[in-house]
């Protein structure tokens, strides 16, 4: 069928009456097209291979792996609507394949696309990609899917089969074409519409979600170090036992998490920190709001100052949870634990485009679990230890849990590891880790069970780089190109500390895909 443009009196009514019924809401079609008629008429391609094909049906394929491709259609004009297509990713080539919305030029637009695990939403301006939220999705290839993408306002998001996937926001663009994208991926796409959508105006919108509600007196259960009792703490609490309060801004932030006492602090939305770190006192939880909630601009640093104590200060940082939190653009770690700090829960947080590390822990910090946290668009990942030379402080310390992490095109540090003893690494997805997963070295000792590594170049090491540490693998899978690496040695057992059951490697890569990163506690 020729691309039909459907605009007019009919629109403009449905769309007046939408405003009346709900906060975002479906109205006129603009534009259909199922390419019946065999041709592309009214699309500009740029990059790939286009052409009409059967696929059952006439579809509109994309065949190259190897090009950045784009084609749009449309009118510049259009503001807020929903960009929708059904979509058969054919080779991801470990990349994706998506639909795209407000498109100026093949350059400048807002995108949802998928990668077969994660679904993206992202702008690209001048030819700049930024992620603006990720959220796990299960998208095989050779498979039809539906995607959508909402611009209504300043507010995005993207579904997959008519389930909301991930949700943002963002002002760059506020009108133009809508398109489809196949980024170094073959695709076909048919039955691509766009339909006018309608945001309430911000002061009658509802809040993003109810604060989660707060029950110190049946805690969420912590595997792994963080539940030891040691260092005259007994597990992690956060600031269960203080007030709650919630924050929206960055004064009350900062001004929140140094806070002297427990306090649960409630990150409603997202907000911009200045640079670079933030201190956190001790006693505190510090929890989003929904799964859209969270930081960007600077990191938050769980620690004394750096100083050469070889022992752990009385004064030392403790008992501090973060979870269910977005960190983006940060120009130093998004999280930074250092000083002895002790009794550190960082769980279901969606960590991406910092500058340094995600998740960084060093210096003597110990009793620390990092679990269920989704990590992605980053290369130096999570650092153990951060020195071959600081021996004094870390040797008998840097007791870490990783559990149910997503790993996911991390090239290296997933973690690289100095010193720790016992080091626990399970039931982590790991994916298109193209230089090392686990990097154990400089005596560290790992035990590394019942993860799933795929297409991860090499799996772990204890000769990455520097001196050698020591592994004990068992239990893991992989898929793919993905090899285990060299182990060696004896490792304390982390059984010794605490009690866990790990799970079956058959089922961690579902496990984690429906539940790592935010939305899900």
């Amino acid at each position: 069928m020729r691309p039909r443009h459907l605009a007019g009196l009919a629109a403009v009514t449905a769309a007046a009456a939408a405003i009346l019924i709900t906060g975002t809401a479906s109205a006129a079609p603009l534009f259909t097209d199922d390419f019946e008629d065999g041709n592309t008429t009214g699309w500009t391609r740029s990059g790939g291979s286009w052409s009409v094909v059967t696929d059952g049906s006439r579809v509109f394929r994309q065949s190259s792996t190897s090009s950045d491709a784009r084609a749009l259609a449309g009118q510049g004009s259009w503001t807020d609507y929903a960009a929708q297509a059904r979509v058969k990713p054919l080779a991801y080539n470990g990349n994706a394949v998506g639909v795209i919305a407000r498109a100026s030029s093949s350059t400048n637009y807002y995108g949802f696309s998928v990668n077969g695990s994660q679904g993206r939403l992202l702008k690209r301006v001048n030819g700049t990609v930024t992620t603006i939220a990720t959220g796990a999705v299960s998208v095989p290839a050779n498979a039809w899917a539906t995607l959508r993408l909402e611009a209504a306002g300043s507010t995005l998001r993207g579904f997959v089969n008519g389930s909301l996937v991930v949700s943002g926001a963002d002002s760059t663009f506020t009108s133009g074409r809508l398109g489809v994208l196949a980024t170094s991926a073959s695709a076909s796409f048919d039955d691509v519409t766009a339909e006018t959508v309608v945001a309430t105006p911000p002061s009658s919108q509802p809040p993003t979600s109810e604060p989660p509600p707060v029950d110190c007196t049946v805690p969420p259960r912590i595997v792994g170090f963080a539940s030891v009792n040691a260092w005259g703490q007994n597990g992690t609490t956060g600031g269960c036992g203080g007030p709650v309060v919630t924050v929206s801004d960055a004064s009350s932030f900062l001004a929140a998490i140094a806070r002297p006492g427990a306090l649960i602090i409630q990150v409603n939305g997202m907000i911009a920190l200045p640079g670079p770190m933030h201190d956190v006192t001790s006693d505190k939880t510090i929890v989003g709001v929904g799964a859209g909630s969270g930081l960007t601009g600077g990191g938050l640093n769980v620690g004394l100052p750096v100083s050469e104590v070889t022992s752990v200060p009385a004064n030392a940082v403790h008992n501090v949870i973060i979870r269910n939190l977005n960190f983006r653009n940060t120009p130093d770690d998004a999280i930074n634990v250092q000083m002895f700090s002790h009794h550190v829960w960082i769980d279901h947080n969606d960590l991406s485009n910092g500058y340094d590390g995600l998740i960084d822990i060093k210096r003597g910090s110990s009793y620390i679990t990092v679990s269920w946290n989704h990590t992605h668009d980053h290369t130096k990942n999570m650092l153990l230890g951060h020195d071959d030379s600081n021996g004094a402080q870390d040797t008998g310390n840097l007791k870490v849990t990783y559990h149910h992490n997503f790993f996911d095109r991390t090239p290296q540090r997933n973690p690289r590891v100095r010193f720790g003893e016992p080091v626990h690494v399970f039931n982590n997805y790991f994916v298109y880790n193209t230089d090392i997963g686990v990097a154990c070295q400089a005596n560290a000792g790992c035990v590394i069970e019942n993860n799933v590594f795929e297409n991860t170049e090499e799996a772990y090491a204890i000769d990455y780089a520097g001196p050698r540490g020591r592994i004990v693998a068992r239990g893991n899978v992989f898929i793919g190109e993905s090899a285990p690496g060299t182990i060696g040695g004896t490792v304390q057992e982390p059984s010794t500390y605490y009690s866990y059951t790990p799970e079956s490697a058959d089922t961690v890569r579902a496990s984690v895909l429906a539940g790592a990163g935010t939305g899900h506690i």
